[in-house]
């Protein structure tokens, strides 16, 4: 085991470590996964297992998978939900830590630091409190790092959980919040609002989230924390993740918000966030008439000079033309799943 983990004995006794499942959905991941299982393999901490759950690839992701020896099962079902849920019903580790596989972990010591909240034992998850921000990388990955949001209906709705250099916030919720010294202690209510925590790199413990799912066939990050009973503490540690989204692909971006909101209908999610029909109304507003996203967008420049920060009015204008195309279809019964045969990282 490396020298260095001595230093965390406190955390976790040597002798000791915990063992951590890595659950990474994969469905024509080969572009991406390389360079997440690269920077996994990186990690000082060495007591975890890759488990890839595998939609049907058909390109070159199996064998990537293989070379860095990850357990591999298969879904028949061609959705990431889907696949979280059937991985940690496989799993029985200490802690299970969802990674997608457009995400890559910025240095070494990741895993280990992402851990160390959990030497507390009321706290049941943990999270990056921020996106890794990379001057070469993609314009789209720049800004959603930047904004904190993959979504900016998110970040317009206060519900995003990732360090905002526009907000100088990581979300617009109001919690109660404890400054710790590697991470924030966050109190989570049941029939709250919560941020959408639950997704590139976050750390639960197995049995808490697996009690949570409840043998359900779908894991939906953001929802999951809805069905908990009582008060629990959730840490944003002082990390970051990288997240590839998109890398300067609109198209890409298209995709995944038509994704995003056609699951939302299909699979009868119901966002129970504060306000949220006065957030929609607001945010479609917003985003027709491109104004304000365009004020934020030069608030961001002057902030964080990058050209990325421009992408912003088109990013919310696309969305909310996305989301009004598949909320009529929805009211006219004539909405379709998502086809995932094609689909590709």
């Amino acid at each position: 085991m490396p020298s260095n983990l001595s230093k965390n004995s406190k955390t976790f006794p040597k002798q000791k470590l915990p063992l951590v499942s890595i659950i990474i959905p994969t469905l024509n991941s080969a572009n991406v996964l390389d360079d997440c299982l690269k920077s996994i393999k990186k990690q000082k901490y060495k007591n975890y297992k890759i488990v890839i759950i595998d939609n049907g690839s058909t390109d070159n992701t199996l064998n990537i998978a293989k070379k860095y020896n990850s357990i591999i099962f298969f879904n028949t079902i061609k959705s990431a939900e889907s696949s979280k849920a059937f991985g940690l019903k496989k799993i029985t580790s200490d802690f299970v830590v969802m990674i997608d596989s457009d995400n890559i972990l910025p240095h070494k010591n990741w895993l280990t630091s992402m851990l160390k909240p959990f030497s507390d034992q009321s706290i049941m998850g943990a999270e990056p409190l921020s996106f890794t921000y990379r001057s070469h990388s993609g314009f789209i990955e720049r800004y959603c790092a930047l904004l904190g949001a993959n979504d900016p209906y998110a970040f317009y709705s206060g519900s995003y959980d990732r360090y905002s250099t526009l907000s100088n916030q990581w979300t617009n919720l109001k919690l109660s919040v404890q400054n710790k010294q590697q991470y924030l202690k966050i109190l989570l209510q049941p029939h709250h609002s919560f941020p959408t925590i639950g997704a590139n790199g976050t750390v639960y413990r197995t049995k808490f989230i697996q009690k949570l799912l409840n043998h359900k066939d779908y894991f939906y990050d953001t929802d999951i924390l809805k069905a908990i009973k009582s008060n629990i503490f959730f840490a944003k540690v002082k990390n970051s993740i990288i997240h590839t989204y998109c890398e300067s692909s609109i198209s890409k971006f298209i995709k995944k918000q038509d994704r995003r909101s056609i699951d939302l209908y299909i699979y009868n999610r119901n966002p129970q966030y504060q306000n949220h029909n006065l957030n929609i109304i607001y945010f479609s507003f917003i985003s027709a008439t491109i104004i304000i996203p365009t004020i934020h967008a030069i608030i961001g420049y002057i902030k964080k000079p990058d050209l990325a920060w421009f992408f912003h009015p088109l990013a919310c204008f696309l969305t909310i033309i996305i989301y009004a195309i598949n909320t009529i279809k929805f009211k006219l019964g004539i909405l379709k799943p998502i086809n995932r045969n094609q689909w590709s990282q």
